[in-house]
């Protein structure tokens, strides 16, 4: 946890200072201290309430109320911009694109400061909920008896008390259908499992004993550390995802670039502000989805949801943004679907090859 929590730390550091975006300098609040004439922050000549150089107030505060101010117009700062931000990014992501890139941008939060935000609360409540990366390695060919039998230890214990919960249960209670669905589902996995653990007990995972000789002996170390600890290389495979997610723009940039290439009006700053906006949305959408499964929203309109709106508001948005037809658009969209399938797989193989290196 050391790792995600110091991540944690540098992403919420990064999101607050952009998120709020006040102006240079900034300071709010009245009757603290400061200087008439002279900007305290670069020393030059007030001729205003505020430096022209550097933008900070001519008056500046050493007080508990100041602080105490400063933070409550922060928060109503970045929950007004918010506000405005959010509906846009969720029905017209294109025209929020355009608007930023035209100029329009003390209205709505920074693509950046959206992206971490998302990001951010993302991964949080996937630890609030318990979800993360699985460390036990649930295929029977690459994960060694030991994760197996940790496998098998969580899989028993949910399902014990799944059955002790329907023991309790009334014999009209609605909710033992759902309860015995889930055990059978649980005893099916464990089979699955405890088979797995015979077959390895037996010598069938014939990669057990397998060593690698690629020539480049800090990726053969790597390859044997994941051999010999894959949940551990999976937790630090988790880690990174949630500390370099920042890398997706980059890789992205190039893909979108190529389905515009030979219209000059597009600058690549452009294309990173659609493509940040976009990661920041899916993050959202994701977060949506994560949270309706908490509440037990059935798994075929979650599944729908997944796989319908990412494709749908991808569309959208290069529609609006790039002021395309219909018949453009819905072609953009296919290819750039391509693409982020590329751009997943550099991501992870990217990820694996730090765990590696690691």
């Amino acid at each position: 946890m050391g790792e995600i929590d110091a991540a944690g730390e540098l992403v919420m550091g990064g999101m607050l200072g952009r998120a709020v975006e006040p102006h240079a300098g900034e300071s709010h609040g009245h009757g603290g201290h400061g200087h008439g004439t002279i900007c305290l922050n670069c020393g030059t000549a007030l001729i205003g309430p505020h430096c022209h150089e550097c933008g900070q107030s001519g008056h500046v505060h050493r007080s508990l109320g100041a602080i105490g101010h400063e933070l409550l117009h922060g928060v109503a700062h970045f929950e007004g911009k918010m506000w405005r931000t959010l509906p846009l990014l969720a029905w017209g992501p294109g025209d929020l694109t355009r608007r930023y890139i035209a100029g329009e941008r003390a209205r709505f939060v920074s693509p950046m400061a959206m992206f971490l935000f998302s990001i951010f609360t993302m991964f949080a409540i996937f630890q609030i909920l318990g979800i993360s990366t699985p460390t036990d390695l649930d295929s029977a060919l690459t994960k060694p008896a030991a994760a197996v039998q940790l496998s098998i230890k969580k899989q028993t214990e949910s399902r014990d008390k799944d059955v002790a919960r329907l023991a309790r249960l009334a014999a009209d209670d609605p909710d033992r259908a759902e309860l015995q669905r889930d055990i059978a589902d649980a005893n099916s996995e464990l089979a699955r499992l405890n088979a797995a653990a015979a077959n390895l007990s037996h010598g069938v995972d014939k990669d057990e004993g397998f060593t690698a000789h690629t020539g480049w002996h800090m990726l053969d170390h790597g390859i044997e550390k994941w051999q010999k600890n894959p949940a551990l290389m999976l937790y630090k495979l988790q880690s990174s995802i949630y500390k370099f997610s920042w890398l997706l723009i980059p890789l992205s940039l190039p893909f979108v670039w190529l389905l515009f290439f030979w219209k000059r009006q597009y600058k690549l700053y452009d294309h990173a502000v659609f493509v940040t906006y976009s990661i920041a949305a899916m993050s959202l959408l994701f977060i949506a989805i994560t949270l309706a499964s908490a509440v037990r929203v059935p798994g075929e309109v979650l599944g729908t949801l997944a796989f319908v709106v990412p494709p749908v508001h991808l569309c959208r948005q290069l529609k609006q943004a790039y002021q395309l037809r219909w018949r453009s658009a819905i072609l953009r969209t296919i290819v750039l679907l391509w693409f982020i399938a590329i751009i997943a797989t550099l991501f992870l193989l990217i990820l694996a090859l730090l765990g590696i290196m690691g």
